[in-house]
């Protein structure tokens, strides 16, 4: 299966949200919500101080444009006041006070500049990726493209071949779905195609706006816990069928997972104000199943040498810290510690989706700690539920 990755580019959200801003927005707009007496331990527990997003704060907890009438329009709600019998004086001061109400966003006031971003992003990162690689836009065989929270048909994979001028026989592979998966998914799928043709080029270019799930209507524990974890990234990487000077991993074996009668537990719903990340509190517990798996996944191929193999980085992405926890606690004893760091890190600044294991991996690789030979595992899990894996060298 080798598959040669370059650095990733990775461009984060230009808007840095404090947990503080989000905390003191939250307790005003809910301050008798049931978990309001403990909003500042729930903040602290993420150990997340800022997060990057696309777009700021303020464009997220906006009231959308038009008051109260916007669902039926003035002229019908004058029309059905005056025959109430009002005087037009009443209907007039009725109609104005009711035009003054707040409302909630619509989907198209809250995704359309999201969207807007996510090409702008998804367009930068995928020409820094490039460079690093020491390739142009005309070397560009296939690209792979991911974008979970802005729904949008052409997508990302239309808007980038536009904005970067592919060639018009390079192959577009959309994936707007695989949302956390994406990173080692198209790393897996990128393997595939390399390994078809080794003289392929593939470009993966995943951009997400996390922060369009901030929804502050909402007033659910777990809706506070989605304000709080998610930031905005767009990363984009190259992926060839044979070595080049700029590539730092070697991608060996890929692995995947489904969990049956999971999809339920974490999923994106469209509703009147936007899109909602709803959690369920039994997640985590079924992440850990896909966890228990990979083990399963590694220990088989490698048994021939048990107690002398292990990775020398783990690059997950489980989403959540909670998780990561139990992955340091079901790893083989004789494994080094700190293996997970550099996710640890990155969880640090937000939880970045799809992108999250792209970011990782640059931080490792930004950190100079790697030694050709080093053993890698990239993981992410997602909602499905379902999970990818991959094995591979440092180069």
């Amino acid at each position: 299966m080798a598959a040669y990755l370059c650095p990733p580019a990775v461009i984060h959200g230009e808007h840095a949200v404090k947990t503080s801003q989000i905390v003191a927005e939250v307790r005003d707009r809910h301050p008798h919500a049931a978990w309001a007496p403990r909003i500042d331990g729930i903040a602290a527990s993420t150990g997340i101080e800022t997060r990057g997003w696309m777009l700021p704060l303020e464009t997220a907890v906006a009231p959308g444009n038009g008051g109260a009438l916007r669902a039926v329009g003035i002229e019908p709600a004058q029309k059905a006041l005056a025959g109430e019998g009002f005087t037009q004086q009443d209907v007039d001061r009725a109609i104005a006070a009711l035009e003054t109400v707040p409302v909630p966003q619509t989907v198209q006031e809250r995704t359309a500049p999201a969207w807007e971003a996510v090409q702008s992003y998804g367009e930068h990162a995928a020409r820094g990726a490039l460079q690093i690689a020491g390739l142009d836009v005309a070397d560009v065989d296939c690209l792979i493209t991911s974008h979970s929270t802005t729904p949008a048909l052409p997508g990302l994979d239309i808007a980038l071949a536009n904005k970067l001028q592919l060639r018009n026989d390079a192959m577009l592979l959309p994936a707007t779905q695989w949302a956390c998966i994406a990173g080692t998914r198209s790393l897996a799928l990128a393997a595939d195609l390399v390994a078809a043709d080794p003289d392929r080029v593939v470009l993966v270019v995943i951009a997400e706006a996390l922060s369009t799930t901030y929804q502050p209507a909402d007033d659910t524990l777990e809706s506070l816990i989605v304000r709080l974890l998610f930031a905005d990234t767009a990363v984009a990487a190259v992926v060839t069928g044979r070595p080049r000077r700029e590539s730092v991993l070697r991608l060996d074996a890929a692995w995947h997972h489904t969990l049956p009668g999971t999809q339920d537990l974490h999923r994106l719903e469209t509703r009147a104000d936007g899109t909602h990340f709803v959690m369920d509190r039994r997640g985590p517990r079924a992440v850990q199943e896909t966890v228990t798996a990979m083990w399963e996944w590694l220990r088989t191929r490698y048994q021939d040498s048990p107690d002398a193999w292990h990775p020398d980085v783990l690059l997950a992405h489980p989403g959540g810290t909670r998780v990561l926890e139990y992955m340091e606690q079901t790893m083989p004893d004789t494994w080094p510690s700190g293996l997970l760091d550099y996710s640890r890190d990155s969880y640090t600044s937000g939880n970045r989706g799809g992108a999250a294991v792209f970011d990782i991996l640059r931080r490792a690789h930004d950190a100079g700690r790697q030694k050709p030979g080093n053993r890698a595992v990239l993981y992410a899990a997602a909602p499905g539920l379902t999970a990818t894996a991959l094995e591979g060298e440092w180069l």
